[in-house]
This record gives C-alpha cells, structure tokens and sequence, in this order.
C-alpha cells in the first residue's frame, strides 16, 4: 500500500466505515476500528496506517491503549493532541464499561466477583493504588472510593484514611484492594502486617476487614481464602 494512500481511495471492501456499514462492528480489525475513531491520517499515512504503527508497537495489540501515556502517543507519526486524547479516552470508556458490566455481579462472598471486577482498572497501573470497596450489613455492594495513589506503598497507608472512609459510606464491613505492579500478586510481609493493622483498626470501630485482595497481571491474592484475615 503507498503510503499517500487515503482510505477513499482504498476498495470499498476495504474501507472501515463501509465494512461496519456491510458487517457490523465485529466485522472489523483493531485497527480499522481505531482508525473509524481516528477519522482522518496525514499526507504520508492514512487513518489506518496510523493505527496499525500504534497496535504494532509496544505489546502488539489494543493493550497499548492502556499502556502508553499520553505523551507517548503524541510520538507517533499522525497523532496531535485531539487524537492523542480520544485515544486515552477510548481506553477508559473500555475500562469502565469492563467494570460495570461486572458490577451487577459483585459479592463480598466472592473473591472471584471482586477480583474480576478490578482487575483491568488495577492490573495496568505502573505504581501501587489501594481502593477500598464498602458493604452494609447484608453484604450489599455501596460502591467503592480509591485511598491512595501513585508513589504510596501499601505497607505504608494510613489506617485513619480508610476507617473515615468506611464511615463516610456507613459501611459495616469492607474490603481493601491494591495492586501489584510486577505482576505478582503475592503478599510480602509488609502487605500481611498492614492487613493485620487495617483488621484491628476496624474491629476498634465495629467495621470488619472481610478481607484483602491483591491484584497481579490476570491473577490475585485473597486474604480471606487464605485465612490470612484475623476474625
């Protein structure tokens, strides 16, 4: 394909818009359906080029999205500021939509309900970020609030910030999570020690610690499937 090529010029089986048109959007590649959101390339690449330059970079697929800031996206060829911010747009609208589809399914019972439902908000974060997700009495989702981010380490949150928090929600019982920027959602002894403060501090306030979740890349840790939560 010449690199003066613009996507009219492309055959029309070819072109993003008419296959969407012909096929639906399932129809499409990552690339075309960045390109529909890019709407537009340069003189030397079309919208299509310029959205197969980002997927092919760093891991090689839609994950780019969420990894490259936005100041890297404002390196590659055809990307401005505009284009640069739908993108980063684009990621998060994914993210929250991952997440509320999973919401309707969250149950403090369920590790497994919990984990999936961060997971794709915490496992791409670069630095530690604790959130913590509130419950009443009957184990009834109240929403969540993030405690801490960027350089915080867990090991070193401030029980005060998580107990005003839960009180604020006029939660009962609580459950912490935080992520594991390597990967590995295995706990250090910092993160067991923390968990057993964060425990005593919520006992003293009649709040439970239901438990301790600590996500990795597509794995976590329970603390409470561990029977590593002090009753």
């Amino acid at each position: 394909m010449a690199e003066h090529t613009i996507v009219k010029e492309l055959p029309e089986s070819e072109r993003p818009y008419e296959k969407f048109l012909n096929g639906g959007a399932g129809r499409l590649s990552d690339a075309e359906l960045l390109a529909i959101i890019l709407k537009t390339g340069t003189k030397e690449q079309n919208a299509l080029e310029i959205a197969r330059n980002i997927l092919q970079n760093g891991q090689g697929n839609l994950l780019n999205l969420y990894d490259f800031s936005y100041e890297t996206l404002l390196g590659f060829p055809g990307i401005g500021k505009v284009k640069a911010i739908q993108l980063k747009a684009v990621a998060e609208l994914s993210r929250r939509i991952a997440k509320t589809n999973s919401g309707y399914q969250v149950r403090m019972s369920s590790p497994d309900s919990i984990a999936d439902y961060y997971m794709e908000e915490m496992r791409h974060e670069k630095q530690e970020i604790v959130v913590c997700a509130f419950f009443d009495a009957k184990c009834r989702f109240l929403g969540d609030m993030r405690i801490s981010a960027g350089s915080t380490n867990f090991a070193y949150l401030s029980p005060k910030d998580v107990m005003r928090s839960a009180l604020e929600k006029n939660a009962v019982q609580f459950i912490l999570l935080h992520n594991h920027p390597s990967g590995d959602p295995e706990p250090s002894g910092d993160d067991i020690r923390m968990t057993n403060q964060m425990s005593e501090c919520g006992r003293m306030l009649d709040i439970r610690l239901a438990d301790h979740i600590i996500i990795g890349d597509n794995r976590y840790f329970s603390f409470q499937a561990n029977s590593l939560i002090r009753t």
